[in-house]
């Protein structure tokens, strides 16, 4: 069974995370039995390992890390893999962990920034020029 571990970075003020539990609402919404947990990287909780043993005992035997990046940055590179590497070792062959890209590099991720972007121009009143 398949289980999605959406991994944001955290922040102290958690108002921060609000657009983080909107998508998390809006996956549950989208496939209602899907074993899901929100985590973080620091200040908040549940933490990723905390959340793929949570997975875990949903019986989940493939597990999706999906981080909620802009980009690959050293949080990515740097301290997912060590995670992992200890989940591996722990579970062994049992769960197959895939990690996945930040979804700031996905095209459909750069076109709704784009697109949200533009919207502001669309949506701004055109500027008045005085005559010279």
């Amino acid at each position: 069974m398949d289980g999605l571990l959406l991994f944001a970075h955290g922040a102290r003020d958690p108002l921060w995370a609000r657009p983080f539990h909107a998508v998390e609402a809006r996956v549950r919404a989208a496939r209602p039995g899907l074993p899901m947990v929100l985590a973080y990287l620091e200040f908040m909780q549940p933490e990723l390992e905390t959340a793929a043993h949570q997975l875990a005992e949903q019986g989940c035997t493939r597990i999706h890390i999906v981080p909620m990046f802009l980009g690959t940055g050293g949080h990515v590179r740097r301290d997912i893999p060590p995670m992992l590497e200890r989940l591996q070792s722990h579970y062994g062959e049992r769960i197959e962990w895939l990690l996945h890209p930040a979804l700031g590099e996905q095209d459909r991720v750069l076109q709704a920034m784009t697109d949200a972007s533009l919207a502001w121009l669309d949506a701004s009143p055109p500027v008045q020029q005085e005559p010279s």
